[in-house]
């Protein structure tokens, strides 16, 4: 990676950490309303992943950590803002909230709540991609919790039999929402379940 690639990035990412702590100040404010789970410390990871990526050609989906994510695709960070706002003018039209950024024109396929519920979507968009024998790839960003549920198992079963263009990424916070891993998992480093 070229040093001006490297400074590229970096300042994404500040901006990305810049942006979530304004969603914080709003949040504490009441000017956000609903959940509002944030991604401060996680920036490398997505920033890292979307680099090897093509925006805009790739499909992108995540669970309910998703700002960061959608505005890495390309989504205005404006109508991101705006979309946790509750405002017509997001990227949802104001419906989704924080947890259900969408941006079909990016290739952001979205933020789920529901955790493991991008798995399987993430499987069907791989497919897709295979039966119209595109090139593109489906990235599903998810975290260390979700790893924990059935449907990750199984979707990665099927990703496997049918050898589908899709990319798991685990975001290893080491808490599923308020719980440590070490209180809800087994095999602590997730490297060693698969």
């Amino acid at each position: 990676m070229k040093i001006e690639d490297k400074k590229r990035v970096l300042r994404e990412m500040v901006l990305h950490r810049r942006f979530e702590e304004r969603c914080y100040q709003a949040y504490i404010e009441r000017k956000i309303g609903g959940f509002l789970h944030l991604y401060p410390g996680q920036e490398a990871c997505c920033n890292g992943v979307m680099e090897a990526a093509r925006p805009g050609q790739d499909y992108v989906i995540t669970g309910y950590r998703d700002h960061v994510h959608a505005i890495k695709c390309g989504a205005d960070p404006k109508e991101v803002m705006a979309e946790l706002y509750g405002k017509e003018t997001g990227s949802s039209k104001g419906r989704g909230g924080s947890m259900h950024i969408f941006d079909a024109a990016h290739h952001f396929m979205g933020g789920y709540a529901l955790v493991g519920g991008p798995f399987p979507l993430a499987a069907g968009i791989a497919k897709a991609i295979q039966l119209k024998g595109g090139d593109e790839i489906a990235i599903c960003f998810l975290g260390d919790a979700a790893n924990n549920q059935g449907v990750f198992h199984e979707t990665l079963n099927m990703a496997a039999l049918w050898k589908l263009p899709v990319l798991f990424v685990c975001e290893n916070n080491l808490y599923g929402i308020g719980t440590s891993i070490e209180r809800s998992t087994a095999v602590i480093h997730q490297h060693k379940r698969v």
